[in-house]
């Protein structure tokens, strides 16, 4: 089992935590880690891009002029596709984009990011984020200390309201608990601030 440093707020070490080897040392699969992220966000399309047909343009539905004799193109409609102000063909239409990609898949490809990350040496454990106020200042303060000074992702389950108060102005800082990262929000961030707890949890939940 990989060991991790434990660190506090200071960045200053307080302990060691062993982690599990399916989870934090697995091996990373690429194509495992494309897919999960097209999941992602496939399922964040919202899918309302919307054309009228030229059933749905406003316009008469008289022909414009008679068949033959005038010396122009038959037409038919004002409404058609070729004509200015003519409805769209083949536009798009409101449509749900997500789909269903098998659990297996998913957690595999969160092992194989948090394994990216340790190895990488860009996720730290914190002992816990007990912080002294709910203000933004405090929490970049800290940030700082940890040496994470661009994209961070917090992930803590202790649902404590001064940091989750203090990182909701900060860009560039997203603030998840375990059960709600995905392998998305991990390659998304350069580093990784997890709290020994959600640690512990992500360990024993995904080694089953």
């Amino acid at each position: 089992m990989p060991k991790v440093d434990v660190v506090d707020l200071n960045n200053q070490k307080v302990g060691e935590i062993e982690l599990a080897d399916s989870v934090f040392a697995a091996d990373i699969n690429e194509a495992l880690l494309y897919e999960a992220v097209r999941h992602y966000l496939a399922c964040r399309r919202r899918g309302t891009a919307k054309t009228k047909t030229r059933a749905e343009v406003s316009g008469s539905g008289r022909k414009p002029w008679r068949q033959k004799g005038t010396g122009r193109a038959r037409a038919g409609s004002i409404r058609s596709p070729l004509w200015r102000h003519g409805g769209t063909v083949h536009g798009p239409q409101p449509r749900d984009y997500s789909y269903r990609l098998p659990r297996k898949m998913l957690l595999g490809a969160l092992r194989s990011a948090l394994s990216a990350k340790l190895r990488e040496g860009r996720l730290t454990v914190v002992r816990e984020f007990a912080l002294a106020d709910h203000k933004t200042r405090t929490v970049r303060s800290v940030l700082d200390a940890l040496e994470a000074r661009r994209t961070v992702l917090l992930v803590d389950n202790s649902g404590d309201q001064k940091l989750t108060l203090g990182s909701r102005n900060l860009p560039g800082v997203t603030l998840l608990p375990s059960r709600q990262l995905t392998p998305y929000h991990l390659l998304g961030h350069e580093r990784v601030l997890m709290s020994e707890a959600a640690a512990r949890k992500l360990s024993e939940v995904l080694a089953k």
